[in-house]
């Protein structure tokens, strides 16, 4: 076989494989003969796991292209022609993606945004409508998913304690509280105003000291969350401590928000103090409420609105 039919039986070999990339990228031109940037678009998808390709951007031999991430997965081997990949790069497409806008990957859950090709994976790593990560505390779960699936998974695979209500009284009782460090005791959700808020409550160690600590996080992004407050309160003995403040929004990490400090934070000798008792067994009794701020259309002030 002579060259001249080597390279048709590439070219045939390529339409055969990807019909829909080699149609668009030949019929829609600009008038100025470019390829539309949907086109290209096609092109720069990769064939493995279909999506966008970033630099470095590898081909084989025979022109083929794929992802990097997918050039370990395949063993270095072509995923078309089999050919080994070597580290050949494709420079020229690389270059025609500097000139793309595309729209954000979350487009279809509600996004409208439309971004140069290199600035969408930094919007979409931060874009409001990405999934969320479980907060479920204490295991390293990678559920992720929209509100709605997160509740469910949380109620159904970790079978957290749902309420319903915007006011909660939790006890808590360890009979040896020496022996508890980082512990997670506690994740129960509440639903109230529409929306789900996550109540933790665990112990650890601050610097050398062992604390217990309480806190809430929004079901949500940052934006609403700034839209609620919440008070935690513990006490016995005639005595009481009392944190107000907003909850944090879920894309926070749990451990981000517990190293923060941003909640009730209970030493351990103040809530054996607060348990009573000969002070070995812990007996903390944890109350709190979740309001919403509204503005209030004369004064322009935000008021609580507390629920029933």
């Amino acid at each position: 076989m002579d060259s001249d039919s080597t390279v048709s039986s590439l070219i045939m070999m390529d339409e055969d494989l990807h019909p829909h990339q080699f149609s668009s990228s030949t019929s829609k031109l600009h008038t100025n003969g470019t390829p539309t940037s949907t086109s290209v678009h096609e092109l720069l998808e990769c064939p493995v796991c279909t999506n966008s390709m970033y630099p470095p951007i590898h081909q084989c031999h025979n022109g083929h292209t794929l992802c990097s991430t997918c050039k370990t997965r395949v063993h270095n081997r072509c995923p078309t022609c089999r050919q080994e990949l070597g580290d050949i790069r494709c420079l020229a497409l690389e270059k025609i993606a500097e000139s793309l806008e595309l729209p954000c990957r979350y487009t279809s859950v509600g996004c409208p945004e439309i971004f140069p090709y290199y600035s969408k994976l930094k919007h979409e790593s931060v874009c409001n409508f990405r999934p969320y990560n479980c907060p479920y505390a204490g295991s390293d779960c990678s559920t992720v998913g929209d509100i709605s699936q997160l509740v469910a998974h949380l109620r159904d695979d970790h079978r957290v304690d749902m309420h319903s209500g915007c006011t909660f009284n939790h006890r808590y009782v360890k009979s040896n509280p020496m022996e508890v460090e980082n512990a997670t005791w506690m994740l129960t959700v509440f639903h109230c105003f529409g929306q789900y808020f996550c109540l933790h409550f665990e112990a650890f160690q601050l610097g050398m000291a062992p604390v217990y600590m309480a806190f809430l996080r929004f079901m949500g992004d940052e934006r609403d969350a700034r839209s609620y407050s919440y008070s935690l309160e513990v006490g016995g003995s005639g005595r009481k401590l009392i944190y107000e403040g907003s909850p944090r929004s879920i894309r926070d990490s749990h451990k981000k928000v517990r190293d923060s400090h941003d909640g009730l934070i209970v030493y351990r000798n103040m809530a054996l103090f607060f348990s009573g008792g000969d002070r070995k067994e812990l007996k903390l009794r944890v109350t709190g409420r979740i309001w919403k701020e509204q503005q209030n259309p004369e004064g322009g002030v935000c008021i609580p609105n507390l629920c029933n």
